[in-house]
């Protein structure tokens, strides 16, 4: 068995919808404990050799922009990287150079600085109506505004500054093509709706939407509303912009206060690290669905073991009696004595006789640590 530094998400299972960086958010996942499945919605195709962001390009040198608008830092880089296939890149830098650069947040800044260049301006919200807010105060009439489009298209950037009078140039670097494994993709939307997941994690917007569509596809979107209604599924975006196709449709996800992969991971972890957590005399218990954490350590119990460590966990320290114990249990024995052997069981698979006390001629009880005393 792997040995987890952090086993916060032990026993989440939580499934990636990325294309692009999936291993790396992933692994961040694994590392924390969680069991980590993918299911791209999309794939990314760059356009590195498209005829139409060559002749974007070559438009663009010959009637240079006053204004430079980069959206997304792995876009900029990518069509850089393009010019460069067709000995452009130092003419478009040289260009770019004598532009005024508006970044869409603090990664596009750091692709324009890693091509020598400096931001002029950051959108701090890394959105583009903020770029739009700015930009159209300022004043676009007459200007040429060159627009560097991610993914899912410039967020309405080259209508607004056309209607404003400027010059728009759009230059779509990728594009968002179809799933690469779509009964992989259908798998996951049934899986989700079947209560087999805990989180699902979108890091784009088309992605989310495709994900959502998807569901609607295979005739699983009103089981999956009910898993989220009933929290049962947790959906996660890395930002509100991707968000926005959850909460159209009433899901409320986790965000993260920064729209990055690391705080995405953050935000995840701290939502499961605060769901039934409590102090025993054996050491911190954390609850999971499919599993239990004491002291830092997963637990190995069986699914009855769950369901009993969790009817103890839920009474809070709380005496437990003999009859509800024998509830939790497959069948429908009466004897106290089965219910006795559970108990003992749970004890030996958690190593620890003082998580789990007896309380005579009543029950048992989880040995929390609040300054009570057996009840």
């Amino acid at each position: 068995m792997t040995d987890h530094l952090d086993p916060t998400l032990a026993g989440c299972t939580m499934l990636v919808t990325a294309d692009r960086r999936a291993g790396e958010l992933g692994g961040a996942l694994q590392r924390r404990g969680a069991t980590v499945r993918y299911a791209p919605a999309l794939s990314m195709v760059p356009n590195d050799s498209d005829a139409l962001l060559v002749a974007a390009t070559r438009e663009l040198l010959a009637a240079p922009p006053d204004i430079a608008v980069v959206t997304t830092g792995i876009g900029f880089r990518a069509w850089v990287e393009a010019a460069d296939a067709i000995g452009l890149a130092e003419p478009l830098l040289a260009t770019l150079r004598r532009a005024r650069l508006v970044a869409r947040g603090p990664k596009a800044r750091g692709a324009i600085q890693a091509a020598g260049l400096q931001a002029d301006w950051v959108a701090e919200s890394e959105t583009s109506a903020e770029i739009a807010e700015v930009l159209l105060d300022e004043g676009v009439a007459g200007l040429r505004v060159a627009v560097q489009h991610h993914g899912s298209g410039a967020d309405g950037l080259d209508e607004a500054f056309t209607a404003a009078g400027a010059h728009v140039q759009s230059l779509v670097v990728y594009r968002w093509g179809p799933p690469p494994d779509p009964a992989a993709l259908e798998a996951s939307v049934r899986a989700a709706a079947a209560g087999e997941l805990d989180t699902v994690v979108f890091t784009s917007a088309p992605g989310c939407a495709a994900w959502l569509a998807a569901a609607d596809a295979a005739g699983v979107d009103a089981a999956l509303r009910g898993q989220f209604e009933a929290g049962a599924l947790v959906a996660a975006a890395v930002g509100p912009i991707t968000a926005r196709p959850l909460l159209d449709r009433g899901v409320e996800p986790l965000i993260p206060s920064r729209g990055r992969l690391g705080a995405l991971v953050r935000t995840i972890v701290d939502h499961y690290g605060g769901v039934q957590t409590l102090e025993t005399a054996a050491g911190r218990l954390q609850m999971r669905r499919r599993a239990a954490v004491l002291d830092g350590r997963v637990l190995a119990l069986s699914p009855t073991g769950i369901e009993l460590l969790r009817l103890l966990a839920d009474a809070g320290g709380d005496v437990v009696t003999p009859a509800q114990v024998l509830q939790s249990l497959p069948g429908e024995s009466t004897d106290v004595h089965a219910a006795e052997v559970a108990i003992a069981r749970l004890r030996q698979a958690t190593g620890s006789r003082e998580l789990v006390r007896t309380v005579v001629k009543r029950g048992y009880r989880l040995a929390v640590v609040d300054g009570q005393e057996d009840r």
